[in-house]
């Protein structure tokens, strides 16, 4: 049973967990692109259409599968119970990253992520909806009111923007990396390699 419930824990994290990983590392270099199509902030333009239905798709990609991704501390959960090792330093720490990578992900790369996509979307209806003529907004910044449960508000679409949730992306990239080696290497234990 062990075995079963480890190979059903790896390829859970193989296949929620890695999506995620990819989408919202591509989500800004993405960003950043639609952001140079569109002549920066200063134009107010959102790039090319395609653009902003690429960043849609990797947001609903990392919203959809961080939701799978639950799936990955279940089954881990019962993997280590089955092995004993509930108490061991090793799956302590992985427990605790795993948490904070949540956090990380739940708190501050989906939220930054839709407060991004509001702001392209808010600039793409200022350029539908009004001429530089008609309204003195035609020429603004893009800027995103809230995200998440309103945790990221007031979000200008900028370069700076997406260098932030670049890094906030990379930490959370760099804690699933960490937690990833502990539950290969899992230094201290006494079941094995």
């Amino acid at each position: 049973m062990t075995k079963f419930l480890l190979a059903v824990h790896v390829i859970a994290a193989i296949v929620a967990i890695g999506p995620v990983t990819v989408a919202a590392s591509m989500f800004p270099p993405f960003a950043r692109r639609a952001l140079a199509e569109s002549g920066g902030t200063e134009s107010g333009g959102t790039g090319s259409g395609g653009g902003l239905h690429t960043l849609r798709l990797l947001h609903r990609i990392c919203r959809i599968y961080a939701v799978v991704a639950a799936a990955v501390p279940v089954f881990g959960f019962a993997t280590a119970g089955n092995m004993g090792v509930l108490g061991d330093t090793w799956l302590i720490v992985s427990i605790v990253l795993t948490g904070i990578a949540a956090v990380v992900l739940g708190a501050l790369v989906l939220p930054r992520q839709e407060a991004l996509l509001a702001g392209f979307e808010e600039a793409g209806a200022i350029e539908a909806g009004a001429t530089e003529a008609d309204s003195p907004e035609a020429g603004a910044a893009p800027t995103a009111a809230a995200g998440a449960g309103g945790a990221v508000t007031g979000v200008t679409v900028t370069e700076r923007a997406t260098v932030r949730l670049a890094m906030v992306t990379g930490i959370f990239n760099l804690l699933w990396a960490t937690v990833t080696v502990l539950m290969i290497v899992r230094p201290g234990s006494t079941t094995g390699a």
